[in-house]
């Protein structure tokens, strides 16, 4: 399985490193680990939804 650090998933997904390690923390990302200080996440896991939006009024469309 090959693993990307947080810089790699923040482009693919869109979204800034600094959230990708705030979704690392709270377990939100499956089979992320910690190697050492840094987050490595799986080339195949999915972006989660973002909770901080319960209305779904700002959500973006993505196609």
């Amino acid at each position: 399985m090959k693993y990307l650090s947080t810089f790699e998933i923040a482009e693919k997904w869109g979204i800034s490193p600094r959230r990708v390690g705030i979704l690392c923390n709270q377990g939100r990302i499956p089979g992320a680990q910690r190697a050492g200080s840094r987050w490595i996440i799986p080339e195949d896991a999915e972006k989660p939804t973002d909770a901080r939006i319960k209305s779904g009024k700002y959500r973006k469309e993505t196609r």
